[in-house]
């Protein structure tokens, strides 16, 4: 597995011969100037939740290349309605896809499209294959739903946690969530774009490393294979 970072909460993840994107907040996004969206190779979509700083990108990147979006019922339907093809889930379920099989799981935030339809309950991802297994959570609190993953999915290898704070929980918490999930290899996300979430990333990674964790924070466009 390969996974790439393309800012805010944006990544792109190769696996398995297919291309998937992961809550595309790109072109609006200052700090990822540098990527070039209309080049991005897309053969799925992921979307936690409706909010604009997630899913701004969606739709042209889907139109371009016929990526089929995989979000919960609403997000797919309201994207439906727009001649673009999805696949719903809900809390608790999985599906087998050609890449791997995906697990939608609770986050505990909100959630609602940019034309003010609302976006059903936002959610995570935990997708494993024969290449390994992760955890997307999406925005999201400490949730002691965390705990469920462990006992319903396989062995984790890495998780991205947002950890910017104010509107999701910060480094702090997401060392909790690494106990939680039972896995202690981070990549950081949902940070730094704007005034309410910058943190200090020297700090993060001290406490990460203080606890025996490893806090990753990609800089915009490069990659890590796991």
């Amino acid at each position: 597995m390969k996974l790439t970072y393309y800012g805010h909460s944006a990544f792109g993840l190769e696996t398995m011969g297919k291309n998937i994107l992961f809550d595309p907040f790109i072109s609006p996004n200052e700090l990822a100037a540098n990527i070039e969206v209309s080049q991005l190779k897309a053969d799925y979509i992921l979307v936690t939740h409706g909010h604009q700083d997630h899913v701004v990108d969606v739709e042209p990147i889907a139109r371009r290349t016929g990526a089929k979006i995989i979000s919960n019922f609403e997000i797919v339907s309201w994207y439906g309605e727009k001649g673009l093809e999805g696949h719903p889930m809900n809390h608790g379920g999985k599906f087998k896809f050609d890449f791997g099989i995906v697990k939608y799981v609770n986050a505990v935030h909100s959630s609602v499209l940019p034309d003010g339809t609302y976006g059903g309950n936002p959610g995570g991802f935990v997708i494993w294959n024969k290449e390994g297994c992760f955890y997307f959570a999406g925005d999201t609190a400490l949730t002691m739903d965390m705990k469920l993953i462990p006992m319903t999915c396989p062995a984790l290898d890495i998780a991205v946690l947002p950890i910017g704070d104010n509107f999701t929980m910060g480094y702090e918490e997401a060392m909790i969530a690494c106990d939680y999930i039972d896995c202690d290899r981070v990549i950081g996300c949902h940070y730094d774009t704007f005034g309410y979430i910058k943190i200090d990333q020297k700090a993060a990674q001290k406490a990460f490393e203080d606890k025996g964790k490893e806090l990753i924070l990609l800089p915009i466009g490069e990659s890590l294979e796991f």
